[in-house]
């Protein structure tokens, strides 16, 4: 299994980036698909999830309604649409899979798989 992460770089805040997490090496049917965080000496935070399908998502109160991910499943992969940006969201943005489970599980080793993550840096 692959996760692999794009999309990360420079931006002012109020501004917006889409990360990209590209999945392979299996059918991700049954999966939840969650973006974490990890800042600069922190540790790793849960940002959201999603599943498969796309029907349901989760975000933690402090992106919700700033934060969207989605799930293209012709393309086997999941987006994270991040707008109204705060120097805040600077941090290594990671995205993880795993299988089946609840939605609001934000614990990072109930996670199985990972991609390498990619860096959001806001500017303010």
């Amino acid at each position: 299994v692959q996760l692999q992460a794009s999309g990360g770089g420079l931006v002012q805040a109020g501004g917006s980036l889409r990360l990209s997490c590209a999945a392979s090496g299996r059918t991700f049917t049954h999966y939840v698909m969650g973006w974490f965080r990890q800042a600069p000496g922190k540790e790793r935070e849960f940002v959201g999830s999603i599943n498969w399908s796309g029907y349901s998502s989760y975000y933690v109160d402090s992106v919700k309604g700033r934060f969207t991910i989605s799930v293209d499943n012709a393309k086997n992969t999941v987006y994270l649409q991040m707008n109204s940006l705060k120097p805040e969201d600077t941090a290594v943005y990671y995205c993880a899979a795993k299988f089946v489970g609840s939605l609001r599980v934000s614990t990072a080793t109930r996670y199985d798989y990972w991609g390498q993550g990619t860096l959001v840096t806001v500017s303010s």
